[in-house]
């Protein structure tokens, strides 16, 4: 895999394609024969460098993914390199093949031009951008003794016609050439994302104890949807706050300094707790596996133990060598925006374990976990470790020595790669992740934020473009009886990630659990991680007033595409009009067409007609569409809509067919296997190997004559009008033989 478009510097303009992307290039910039942009600086070597690229011309349309604070990307989309915040780690330009200034070139014309910044040895590269339209590059080290005058392999430049692919071509050609770093495709995908879960931390947030996860999960259970995976957050630990004494009032911002002291589960899992309700962690464990039926239990650490790190007068922690040290933060983290947790440990600082001791560290912790019964981790805080890089080699030689040793250590105690990670959404640590497969893509669901639930399906999405080639993207949990369920559950359905809730005990809304879990507790999840449509990429869906935002994935056999109405309730940080009261509520109109499919191609195989089966889920309505057709939807704010497209078979000369899957779930195409089709002189028979139970449709052209499942025959309802075909799946979850015989 190589780039076919190589960019060069001419008379003092960067070029792709003949496309003209920078002008005003400076002559200390250069671009290697392997793609990537570089420089060199007169002035006397230095830990950290900016580096200006030269002016990006009018006519291109960018988006850009950029850490608007220490933990966290969001998107931005502009026009102006101007627009371009710092600590940008994706920037994608839209590209006329004509000419960028000719905004009315036909629409087969437009080419994408892709700028990564990476890891250029012991330095990380940003992207930025400044008043007078040039873009910048900076590198850093985050350790005064590391420190050069050139970085020639920064920023990493491709071209091409699919932006998916662009994206996903680049990573790849990245991972063959960096070697630090694995792509998704090549890293083992733990189970437990194919199964529903429950996660603690809405629940109970610091004050999780046995007894209300048992009474969690009983109410689960009580009410048909049981979780599979479980998620004991923030609150088990033994840890310390050495600021507060007992019985005095918390002081503000040193709840982020609190310290590990232990590696094993604190009073409230023990028998030393209050209630008494269990022995011990491993105990309590068995219990609720026995009990719930529960397959995977992962527990909470940060990735220096806590958030403050640990505490280095522990005896127990002695023996991993920690000292206190203090954060020193890129001025890229500060010039967005300062975060409360980064403020409080610059001031109290972090027990930082030596880096030569961290997997004995991580192997102790994970052990002792495993031996209990835990079957995975979930490692939050992992930004944080760039910050201490002064005095250890940097930040880039720190985040790989604790990244490496997080992985091998969940390697060795762990089945099935059973690590999920957060708070991560730094370059240092996507560009080290050779075996990590789950990263959060956004900040948390915040359940009390109402302004924050649109920006939060908006990030998923966007940050998964990039996020989703080097891990599978975890959209994070929600509640299901919150006032934006629907929303979040639709968004989750077709994203490719985990499903899983924060639910309160007893405080669940079935009906939308019941269209995302099927009863023995698995989710169709669909195959990739969920992005935006090509038409979205370019568009801000929460503040401009009239985008819609759509998020397509793929099935085995068919497409899905959610529509969400983001406008009106929330404002992007960092924007100018970040303060004022969101826009009123609106409603909004779109189309949806099966185009908006990216490789819908590739699932339908042979026998496509071009035309598909088009089913609405809220509506319930099936309509028939050529690929290039399309449906109008509109919206109110904080509503959406889910679409399975699912394209026509020609199986005779008079048969078209579809399958649509289970009508009732969300994702209704992911109930669907395989298809295949029998003909011979008396009969047709379309044989669907099918997942789960409850009302199954397909688009078919004539009514059949029977319908089997399992070999054994059952009734089914045919709509001559629209072509909808429904019969009942009964019994069990299992894989079914569904046959139609015409």
């Amino acid at each position: 895999m190589t780039v076919t478009a190589k960019a060069t510097i001419k008379d003092g303009c960067l070029m792709v394609r003949g496309n003209v992307v920078l002008t005003g290039v400076p002559q200390n910039v250069v671009v290697s024969p392997s793609s990537f942009i570089g420089a060199t600086s007169a002035a006397p070597p230095s830990s950290r460098h900016v580096f200006t690229l030269g002016v990006l011309p009018d006519g291109y349309r960018f988006l850009c993914l950029f850490r608007f604070k220490i933990w966290w990307m969001i998107p931005r989309v502009g026009k102006s390199a101007s627009e371009v915040p710092m600590e940008t780690q994706m920037l994608l330009l839209e590209a006329r093949e004509d000419s960028p200034l000719d905004a009315d070139a036909a629409s087969d014309n437009t080419f994408y031009i892709l700028l990564l910044p990476v890891l250029d040895g012991q330095f990380r590269a940003t992207l930025q951008g400044i008043p007078t339209n040039d873009l910048q590059f900076c590198v850093e080290s985050g350790d005064g003794g590391v420190q050069t005058s050139e970085a020639f392999e920064a920023v990493f430049i491709n071209s091409g016609d699919n932006p998916f692919e662009l994206i996903k071509d680049s990573i790849k050609i990245l991972e063959k050439h960096k070697g630090t770093f694995s792509h998704i495709e090549n890293k083992k995908i733990p189970r437990h994302l194919d199964w529903f879960g429950w996660c603690t931390w809405d629940a109970f947030y610091k004050q999780v104890n046995p007894q209300g996860i048992k009474e969690g999960l009983h109410s689960f259970l009580e009410g048909g949807c049981s979780p599979r995976f479980l998620v004991i957050d923030d609150g088990w630990q033994e840890t310390i706050n050495e600021f507060c004494k007992d019985g005095e009032p918390l002081i503000k911002g040193t709840q982020f300094a609190i310290r590990l002291v232990d590696i094993k589960e604190n009073c409230k899992f023990n028998s030393s707790g209050s209630d008494n309700s269990c022995n011990d962690l491993h105990e309590f464990i068995d219990e609720i596996k026995e009990k719930y039926g529960l397959k995977y239990v992962y527990m909470w650490h940060a990735l220096a133990g806590y958030w403050g790190g640990v505490l280095p007068s522990s005896d127990i922690m002695k023996k991993y060598n920690p000292k206190l040290a203090y954060p020193i933060q890129s001025p890229g983290n500060i010039g967005n925006l300062r975060d409360i947790a980064m403020d409080s440990l610059e001031k109290y600082g972090v027990g930082i374990i030596d880096p030569q001791k961290i997997f004995d560290f991580y192997n102790d912790l994970h052990s002792y976990l495993a031996n209990s019964g835990v079957d995975g981790v979930k490692v939050d805080v992992q930004s944080l470790m760039e910050t201490l890089g002064s005095g250890y080699g940097g930040r880039v030689l720190l985040t790989r020595q604790y990244q490496q040793a997080l992985e091998q250590s969940v390697a060795w105690n762990f089945k099935d790669n059973n690590l999920i990670c957060c708070m991560s959404h730094n370059s240092y640590s996507l560009y080290s992740s050779m075996k990590s497969a789950v990263a959060r893509a956004s900040e948390d669901f915040m359940p009390g934020e109402p302004t924050f639930q649109t920006l939060h399906i908006a990030s998923v999405a966007f940050n998964s473009l990039l996020l989703g080639e080097i891990v599978v993207p975890d959209w994070d949990m929600f509640q299901s009886k919150h006032e934006t369920a629907e929303f979040h559950a639709t968004a989750r359905a077709l994203g490719g990630c985990a499903v899983y809730v924060s639910d309160k005990p007893g405080v669940h809304d079935f009906k939308i659990l019941k269209r995302l879990v099927l009863p023995d507790g698995s989710v169709l999840r669909a195959r990739h991680a969920g992005r935006p449509t090509r038409d979205c990429l370019f568009e801000d869906p929460v503040m401009d007033g009239k985008s819609l935002l759509k998020i397509w994935n793929l099935n085995k056999l068919s497409g899905v595409i959610g529509v969400f109405n983001c406008q009106g309730a929330g404002s992007w940080p960092m924007k100018e009009d970040m303060h004022r009261k969101p826009a009123s509520p609106l409603s909004i109109s779109g189309h949806v067409c099966p185009l908006d499919i990216e490789f819908l191609e590739r699932v339908a195989g042979e026998n496509w007609n071009g035309d598909c089966a088009v089913y609405a889920f809220n509506s319930g309505v099936l309509t028939k569409l050529p690929k290039k057709g399309n449906l109008e939807v509109s919206l109110a704010t904080l509503k959406c809509e889910i679409y399975t497209i699912c394209p026509i078979k020609v199986l005779g000369q008079d048969l078209l067919f579809a399958p649509i899957g289970l009508l009732d779930m969300y994702n209704s195409g992911g109930a669907v296997e395989s298809l295949e089709y029998i003909m011979d002189l008396s009969k047709y028979v379309i044989k669907i190997k099918g997942k789960g139970c409850g009302r199954f449709g397909a688009y078919s052209s004539t009514k059949p004559k029977c319908c089997m499942v399992d070999t054994k025959e059952e009734e089914f309802t045919y709509n001559s009008e629209d072509g909808l075909l429904t019969i009942k799946l009964p019994g069990e979850c299992t894989f079914r033989d569904i046959e139609f015989v015409y």
